[in-house]
């Protein structure tokens, strides 16, 4: 949920994508986040960019983000687009990290590729994953998929996630419910709090 994709400006702004839809599960957001911190869960957020240089930046996605019309590194009104440490590779305000709340900075897609995520996650002992974000169809099925593959048990959370096109946010989702759930489970926000709730009963979140 970084600048660069929800606030006006950025690098989904300048891809011509509606900021206003990737800016939709904020509350939603919110919300999962002030549970799971009240309840003592594990919480990491994700960043996609590239080192100053580029270095890290393929050929492909170069190309790919250039036809967009939204050119990784290029300037724009929250810094260098898609780069690490510039204002609009951050996440926004309302769902800033707290301190000692891990971010992975990411080069793709998924948040496990050319990171340290699942060491991470392994070494806390973690088996399940809430997952919530933009874009469902790109970095959110990405990440997803890697998680199942690599053996987690996933949930989506719909009304978190967003498309900038609706009809491909609805798309994605139905693909993780194809087969019986052949990429975890779909969950709203309320059902996902109630589960939560109901395994920690003492907590008031």
């Amino acid at each position: 949920m970084q600048r660069d994709f929800c606030e006006p400006g950025g690098y989904a702004a300048q891809a011509g994508l509606d900021v206003a839809r990737l800016r939709a599960p904020i509350p939603h957001i919110a919300r999962l986040l002030d549970a799971a911190r009240a309840q003592g869960l594990t919480v990491v957020h994700t960043r996609e960019g590239h080192r100053p240089d580029l270095a890290d930046l393929t050929p492909a996605k170069r190309d790919r983000c250039a036809a967009a019309g939204a050119p990784v590194g290029d300037p724009g009104p929250l810094g260098r687009l898609l780069v690490c440490g510039e204002y609009g590779q951050d996440i926004v305000d309302e769902l800033a990290p707290l301190p000692g709340e891990t971010v992975i900075d990411k080069p793709g897609y998924s948040a496990f590729h050319a990171t340290d995520l699942d060491r991470h996650l392994a070494a806390a002992g973690i088996h399940r994953l809430v997952i919530a974000g933009v874009t469902t169809d790109v970095c959110v099925h990405s990440t997803l998929r890697a998680a199942v593959d690599l053996g987690y048990r996933c949930t989506t959370v719909a009304d978190a996630c967003a498309a900038a096109d609706p009809a491909l946010h609805t798309a994605a989702l139905a693909m993780i419910r194809g087969e019986g759930g052949v990429f975890g489970a779909v969950a709203d926000t309320d059902t996902v709090l109630r589960a939560w709730r109901t395994e920690h009963p003492g907590d008031d979140a």
